[in-house]
């Protein structure tokens, strides 16, 4: 069983998608060990509490700076002794010495197709209404492997989402989360569990069939 921690910093919708996905035996070989919060007011810190997954607050607020803050996240990750770190809803960027200690262990959501609406500023609504403002007819999200360049990691998974003409940046968002991030972030949880992830010069392979 891989350990698996989870970072928060809001609402965690993502969160119940991989809470919801282990329950009903989608994410194999995985143990959901801590949810670890930027946010003691998080909703996903109750989500975490009800699924019985042991929580952990590491305020932003309280750092002076990014290095104070991801040195606190590190040493709380190896405390724990966790083995593959998830971004699921995470809002932070965090420092180098943190994505070196766990490179190519840390999985990302992003609501787009990457390489596409991605890289800082690129996040929320502001992502969604600039896939609208562009007249994209196709969008999505892309799971992917966490760099110290944001959003520039190994693609893991992507699926896409078509853009409907009545669509605001709210509704987009909301069938963006539906039909691909809920279904692919914990896919890409379980191959990495499952040790089907072969990487190498940042093109991702999955071994086996992928309904395995």
């Amino acid at each position: 069983m891989v350990k698996t921690a989870v970072l928060v910093s809001g609402g965690g919708t993502n969160l119940q998608a991989i809470i919801d996905a282990h329950l009903f035996g989608e994410i194999r070989n995985c143990e959901l060990i801590a949810v670890i919060s930027s946010n003691p007011e998080a909703y996903a810190n109750e989500r975490a509490k009800y699924a019985g997954i042991p929580v952990y607050v590491i305020d932003r607020t309280i750092f002076p700076n990014q290095l104070s803050f991801t040195k606190a996240l590190l040493e709380k990750l190896l405390d724990i002794e966790a083995e593959l770190v998830v971004y699921a809803g995470f809002n932070y960027i965090l420092g180098p010495q943190l994505i070196k200690a766990y490179e190519n262990r840390i999985i990302n959501i992003h609501p787009s197709l990457l390489p596409s609406f991605g890289g800082p500023g690129y996040y929320g609504l502001k992502m969604h209404e600039e896939v609208l403002k562009y007249g994209v007819k196709v969008t999505g999200a892309t799971a992917h492997f966490a760099t110290e360049i944001v959003d520039d990691g190994p693609i893991i998974l992507q699926k896409a989402v078509e853009v409907l003409e009545d669509d605001t940046p709210s509704t987009l968002q909301r069938r963006v989360m539906e039909e691909a991030e809920w279904k692919i972030l914990p896919e890409a949880i379980s191959l990495f569990c499952e040790r089907r992830l072969e990487l190498e010069d940042r093109v991702v392979r999955i071994k086996g069939k992928i309904d395995e």
